[in-house]
């Protein structure tokens, strides 16, 4: 009986540290919070090593698309990050699921910077799409939005 116990108290431990159950919520809530030290950072080998790599990664901001990682590291992330500087960017309100290999999350978001010699100052909002894959979580969609200036009147 007591090898029965042992064997499963084995086997729920590595399930966690897989990301299966356990604490694959504070998992993907870690990647996305790596994502933000990243991008403030400008810690490339860190940011390359939570997204994906493949055609199939997506990223929509402020009105413009990038489709895999290529086009999104190389015309997005790279020219915005090495020309931001003084960056602070975090996440709060992160609200995130978990359904097998596929985890979503909202959260929001600010921003302070110096860029193109002006001071910005932003927050918005944003969505994540993440896969489990064998080298843990990655990023495979990501989408922000800031308010507009005026805000426009809903109808009903």
């Amino acid at each position: 009986m007591a090898i029965v116990v042992l064997s499963l108290v084995f086997a729920a431990s590595a399930a966690g540290a897989n990301g299966e159950g356990g604490d694959a919520l504070g998992d993907v809530r870690r990647v996305l919070l790596q994502n933000a030290k990243g991008f403030e950072t400008g810690d490339f080998p860190l940011l390359d090593s939570i997204w994906a790599h493949d055609e199939g990664v997506t990223v929509f901001e402020s009105g413009y698309a990038n489709y895999g990682w290529e086009d999104y590291r190389d015309h997005h992330l790279k020219p915005e990050v090495e020309e931001m500087k003084n960056v602070k960017y975090e996440l709060s309100d992160i609200k995130a699921a978990v359904d097998g290999k596929t985890a979503w999350a909202t959260f929001k978001y600010s921003i302070s910077a110096d860029y193109e010699g002006k001071r910005i100052d932003g927050n918005g909002l944003g969505t994540a799409i993440l896969q489990r894959r064998a080298d843990g979580w990655k990023i495979v969609h990501w989408h922000t939005s800031a308010p507009r200036k005026k805000p426009v009147e809903q109808s009903n």
